[in-house]
Order: C-alpha cells, then sequence, then structure tokens
C-alpha cells in the first residue's frame, strides 16, 4: 500500500474507482468473496444449486423446518460441495478443462465437495439409530467423522484463510494429547474414537447450535440484506444520509457515518460495507480536505459499528437467543444505547477533526433533495419495516426473515412493472430474484463452513473442560495484579478502588485483549461463538451478568475489524483512499474508542443496557451522561480541539476528566466535571475573543 500523497487533499488527486477495481479491493481483504471462475455447464449447475439452497431456505423460515439434525446435516452438505466448487485450494480464479480438471473444476475438488457431502448427510442418514450409537461409535462412524473434519478444515482454509482452522487444529491436539498438557491444562485425554464421537455424533460439536443458528437464522437475514439491497434499500440509505448531514462541516465524513450505520444494520460484512459506501464516500472526504488515512479509517469505522446495530447486528443477535434463551426484542433493547455510543463516538472526533482543519461542508448542488429521495424510494423501505414490525411482535426471526424477503419481491415486482411494463417487468423480477438468491446463498458459504468448524472448537471445550481452566487462570492472574495495586494505593487517605473492583477492571483488561487477539483475521459470528465458550465464563466467574458477558465479549470481537495488524475493514478502505494501511488501521481504532470504552462501562454498570437486572433511570442516567461527556472529553484531547487548539495540559486534564466521567460513579462524575469544566470555559472564552466584532 502507499504511502500518503504529497498533497493528499489535492481535487485533482481524487479519481472513482472502477467496479471491477472494487471488487478486487473486496476480494483482497476479504477471502470470503474470492469466488473463483467456473466454465459452462459448470456455472450453471453451481448456480443452480445456489438457488434451490435459497429457495429451500426461504420455504423453511414460513412453512416450518425439518428435523433440526436434518436440517442442519443438509444444510451443511449442500454448502461443503457449493465451497469446492466455488474457491479454488491456492486462490487460482480460472482452470481449464483437462483429464486432471473434469469441466474446469480439479479432480481432488470434485474428491472433496462430495465426500463432504456425504459425510454431513451421513449422521441425518442414520439419524434413527443415533441414540445407539453416541458413545459406541461403529468404525464407519469413525472414519466419516474424520472425512467431515478433514474436509471442514480445508473448506474454511480456502474461504476465509488459516486463522481458523490452526485454532481448530490445535484445540483437537488439545483433546488428544491432554496427558501431556503442562500445568492446569492437563487432563486424562481422549482416543480419537471418543473425540469424533463427541464432534460428530452428539449435539456438542459439529452439529451444535453454532451450525443451527446459521442455517435457521442467519442464512435467512443473509438473504434478506442481498434481496433489500438490489430493490435500492443501500443506496436510499446513503441518500438520505447525504441530504441531513452532508451540508454540515466535514459533511462527507459525516454521511459516511450515518449511510454506514444504516447500511451496517442489514449487513453481516464490515469489509462489504467499507467499499460499498466508502466507493461514494472516501472519494468525498479527500476531496473536502480530509487527510486519505483519515478518510479511510472513518468509512472503516462506520462500517464495523454497522454489525453491533440493531435490528441484525451481523446475525450476531439470533446466537444470543439460543446462548441466553432471551427474546430477540430483549437483545435488540440492549443493543441500542452501546450501538448510538459508537456512533457517537466516530461522529464527535470527525466533526471536531473538520473544525481543526476548518473544512466545509458539501454545496445545495452537491446534495440530494430528501423529499426527492424519499418521495421516489420510500418504496423500497417496506421491507425494513415488515421486518422489524414482525420481529417487535413477537414472533419467530425467520418468520419476520421470510415476509420481509417476500416483501422485497413484491416491491421489486413492482418497481420493474413500473419501468418495463408487465412481460418485461416480471422478467426482470424473476432475473432478479434468480441473481438475489443466488447471492444470497453464496455469500452464506463461508460462514456456514465456519459455524461448522467453530463446533469443534465449542465440542473439544466441552469435552475438556478447558473453558472453565482458562477462566480460572485469568482471574487468578487478575486477583494477584489487583491485590498488588491496592497494596500500591495504600498510602492514599481514601480508597480509590476495592480489591474486587480492580480484580474484575483487570479481568476485563484480559478478555477484552483476548477477544481482539482471537478476532484477527476470523470473522465476527465465529469469533463471537469461540469467545463464548472462552472468555464469557471468565467474567461469569466474577458475577457478571450473562447478558453483560455476552456483549462485552461480542463488541471486542468486532474490534479486531480496525485493530491493527489485522485491520481488514481499514485496509479496504485504505485501498479506495490509496493511503497507507497502518496508518488508516491506527486511526480507525481511535476513532472507535466508544466501542471500546462502552463495554467497560455497561460492565461495571449494567444498567446501560436497559434491560439488564435491577435496573433503575437514575443509575441509566447516570451512565448515559457520563459515557457521552466522557467520549466527548477523550475525542477533544485525541484530536487537539475542543471549540480551539488545546494546550498540552488541558488535553491530559480531558483524559482523566473522560476516564472519571466513564466510571460509573457519583463522586468519580463529579471529580471529571470539575476537571472538565476550566478547560471547555477557558476554550469558550477563546471562541467568544476570536469571534468578529
Amino acid at each position: 500500500m502507499s504511502v500518503d500523497k504529497q498533497k493528499p487533499n489535492a481535487a485533482d488527486d481524487v479519481r472513482h474507482l472502477s467496479a471491477d477495481e472494487l471488487q478486487k479491493i473486496e476480494e483482497t481483504y476479504d477471502p470470503e468473496l474470492r469466488f473463483r471462475i467456473l466454465v459452462w455447464p459448470l456455472t450453471l449447475i453451481t448456480a443452480a444449486v445456489l438457488f434451490v439452497l435459497s429457495c429451500y431456505h426461504f420455504y423453511t423460515a414460513g412453512f416450518g423446518i425439518p428435523q433440526a439434525t436434518v436440517h442442519r446435516g443438509l444444510h451443511l452438505g449442500v454448502t461443503l460441495l457449493v465451497v469446492f466448487l466455488s474457491f479454488s485450494a491456492f486462490g487460482k480464479k480460472e482452470i481449464k478443462p483437462g483429464a486432471l480438471a473434469p469441466f474446469g473444476l480439479p479432480l481432488i475438488d470434485w474428491v472433496l465437495g462430495i465426500a463432504g457431502l456425504v459425510a454431513a448427510l451421513y449422521v441425518p442418514w442414520i439419524y434413527s439409530d443415533l441414540a445407539f450409537r453416541v458413545g459406541n461409535p461403529l468404525p464407519i462412524d469413525v472414519i466419516m467423522g474424520t472425512i467431515l473434519i478433514v474436509v471442514l478444515l480445508e473448506a474454511v482454509r480456502r474461504s476465509m484463510g488459516w486463522p481458523l482452522p490452526v485454532i481448530a487444529i490445535l484445540f483437537i491436539a488439545y483433546a488428544y494429547f491432554g496427558k501431556s498438557m503442562p500445568g492446569i491444562f492437563v487432563h486424562p485425554g481422549a482416543s480419537w474414537s471418543n473425540i469424533v464421537n463427541h464432534l460428530y455424533l452428539t449435539s456438542q460439536g459439529i452439529y451444535g447450535t453454532a451450525l443451527g443458528v446459521i442455517a435457521t437464522y442467519v442464512f435467512h437475514f443473509v438473504l434478506f440484506g442481498v434481496m433489500a439491497t438490489r430493490i435500492g434499500l443501500g443506496q436510499l440509505f446513503i441518500d438520505v444520509a447525504s441530504a441531513l448531514a452532508g451540508r454540515y462541516a466535514g459533511g462527507p465524513a459525516k454521511v459516511s457515518v450515518l449511510s454506514s450505520a444504516m447500511l451496517g444494520s442489514i449487513s453481516g460484512s464490515s469489509i462489504a460495507n467499507t467499499v460499498t459506501t466508502g466507493a461514494l464516500t472516501i472519494p468525498a472526504m479527500i476531496r473536502v480536505g480530509y487527510p486519505r488515512h483519515f478518510a479511510a479509517a472513518v468509512e472503516a469505522a462506520a462500517s464495523t459499528g454497522g454489525q453491533i446495530t440493531p435490528p441484525v447486528m451481523g446475525a450476531v443477535a439470533f446466537l444470543m437467543i439460543e446462548y441466553l434463551g432471551l427474546p430477540l426484542t430483549t437483545i435488540l433493547t440492549a443493543a441500542l444505547v452501546p450501538a448510538f455510543m459508537h456512533f457517537f463516538g466516530v461522529l464527535v472526533q470527525v466533526h471536531l477533526e473538520a473544525r481543526r482543519l476548518g473544512l466545509r461542508g458539501l454545496s445545495a448542488e452537491e446534495l440530494p433533495n430528501a423529499w426527492k429521495v424519499l418521495k421516489q424510494g420510500w418504496l423500497s423501505v417496506v421491507p425494513l419495516i415488515v421486518l422489524i414490525a414482525i420481529l417487535l411482535s413477537g414472533r419467530t426471526p425467520f418468520a419476520a426473515a421470510f415476509w420481509s424477503i417476500t416483501a422485497c419481491v413484491v416491491v421489486l415486482i413492482i418497481q420493474q412493472v413500473r419501468a418495463s411494463g408487465i412481460a418485461a417487468g416480471l422478467t426482470g423480477t424473476f432475473h432478479g430474484v434468480w441473481e438475489g438468491f443466488i447471492l444470497g446463498a453464496k455469500q452464506s458459504l463461508s460462514v456456514t463452513a465456519a459455524a461448522a468448524l467453530v463446533g469443534v472448537v465449542i465440542g473439544v471445550v466441552t469435552l475438556t473442560g478447558v473453558g472453565f481452566k482458562i477462566a480460572y487462570m485469568v482471574t487468578g492472574l487478575a486477583q494477584d495484579w489487583a491485590g498488588s495495586v491496592h497494596a500500591l494505593l495504600a498510602f492514599l487517605p481514601f480508597e480509590l478502588m476495592a480489591v474486587p473492583t480492580l480484580t474484575l477492571l483487570f479481568t476485563l483488561i484480559l478478555t477484552g485483549i483476548v477477544c481482539i487477539l482471537m478476532g484477527c483475521g476470523i470473522p465476527t459470528t465465529a469469533n463471537y461463538i469461540i469467545m463464548v465458550a472462552v472468555a464469557a465464563p471468565i467474567l461469569g466467574l466474577l458475577g457478571v451478568e450473562p447478558l453483560v458477558a455476552h456483549f462485552f465479549v461480542f463488541y471486542y470481537g468486532v474490534l479486531a475489524d480496525v485493530t491493527p495488524p489485522v485491520a481488514m475493514a481499514a485496509y479496504a478502505g485504505a485501498g479506495i483512499a490509496d493511503a497507507n494501511a497502518f496508518k488508516a488501521g491506527n486511526t480507525a481504532f481511535r476513532l472507535s474508542m466508544g466501542k471500546a470504552l462502552v463495554p467497560f462501562v455497561f460492565a461495571f454498570q449494567p444498567a446501560l443496557l436497559l434491560v439488564t437486572e435491577n435496573f433503575t433511570w437514575t443509575a441509566f442516567a447516570l451512565a448515559f451522561g457520563g459515557t457521552v461527556l466522557g467520549i466527548w472529553a477523550l475525542a477533544a484531547a485525541v484530536s487537539n480541539w475542543l471549540f480551539a487548539p488545546l494546550r498540552w495540559y488541558e488535553r491530559i486534564a480531558l483524559v482523566l476528566a473522560a476516564i472519571l466521567l466513564v466510571a460509573p460513579d457519583m463522586i468519580a462524575t463529579v471529580i471529571g466535571l470539575l476537571l472538565l469544566a476550566p478547560v471547555a470555559a477557558r476554550q469558550l472564552l477563546l471562541t467568544k475573543s476570536a469571534a468578529p466584532g
């Protein structure tokens, strides 16, 4: 990636990338989209299989799914077959037909794809006898299970890269070589037959909750996101955001934040969101004067926020339903304030940077008219309204997905008929549904394979109990640190923090680090599932509510997308901006400080999530107000601007004020306000004295 140009803000140095260039950038940083080019007739065969898979899920969403193991096995088997049709072993996009490559597909890919299909369907096939096989597998069971595990490892490697397969292999090795493990991690070990039995024949492994949620919920919402985009909902979001925010200082950056928040709410990929909206917003940000790396970082930070924004939340909301046993409305309500805080944090920094640089907003000629945008595109909002209404009514998520996808098809018919007449419109509708259903199924391939492989990791955790061992080790280390720090602060005439509070603080820090490290190169959904098994029990040992623990690990897993050295969303934005990638990643992490701070706030004050136990409006008001002021103070400190340039000691005072303000304690909040007030007062006086007249 090239470094920033000498004149990064020069308007004549900004160019819009073509669709092919944008696709290349997206494929570079998102291995899930590196589909190979197939030759006839394999193109049609693959498309037909993907279309039928989407039709199957659309039907089951509306009319009920088969028995769980049958449903999961069918979904996994077809997915594995298509993965080996769609992803090449070493990234080569096109292969010529030959004796070793029938229809342009290497023979080994045919073997792996068919083997994965057969091995995945084997468990549903023997389902009636499964109760007698569990714990006492037949040799053929072990063989089939071994085949499926090997095929899964290769399927995920092709579609997502090495990180998750390596983690899965390490966990399997841990289960097998348990007697050789050091210290607290030692366990009796398990034979290969027992490992395969647990991972393959029980609901604790490959066919467990992770795969079930993908097959039952996530697929449908991926399909909805694709269909909603095809009817123009994504473009409507961008146009509405432009009309609302484009006129203000640094307008394109604020448009980026608002449009990414709206588009990300129906999209599960922060990289795809970055490329989709960034293609328009990043060049506009550079034209008005933002540095290239900052423009890339704004789009990346805003796009990753889409994964924490209701109603879809990158599909994690539906996993939380299964793991926590709570209604979806509870999950979505809990997500509202933290999502607001993230985008508020990005907006504040964008605004302060614009003021510091003296940047303009967009002129009226450069902006769409809000009324015209809504008048022309209101129909595309109907499916989203249907989705939210059904979700809030308490009906099942897949029922909401069924009716919202149906609404997308109806809207598509109306749009096509209006534009081309009845005959041509119906033909256009068929092509739109055909392409949308194929793309929706295609985008679910990698997440399905990843969820099944995550089942291997979860299976090893339940087989060996390693999750609780990690939890015990981390909390023990945090308690030692807390005791040491408490002893160092003993000279103070008052107790700043009690040992239990310090223990929780250090535990949260260690857990957050683990989540970010595990999230490097792993999609949010897969990372969340692993963290629920490995990291959430750590917080549970300290009495943290399950909902709070799940939100904490989820938020820090999402941060991995903008945390160097593997900040894929930021690097994709840098590719569009032609900026220094590492600089964009560091800036994106800084812009995401709201997402980094807020989990600590709701861990200490769960009232911020609105639906936790012992909720009071007083506690919520204290936490909410303190967090808003704290984010603003910290944003000013890192931007070196509040209402005017800051002195060095004022920046230090603002950092201390921010820390105290986000601490959900009345005394800390008052001290933070006392630190913030004189800085703000001096800044306001400077502003008034500098004003003309």
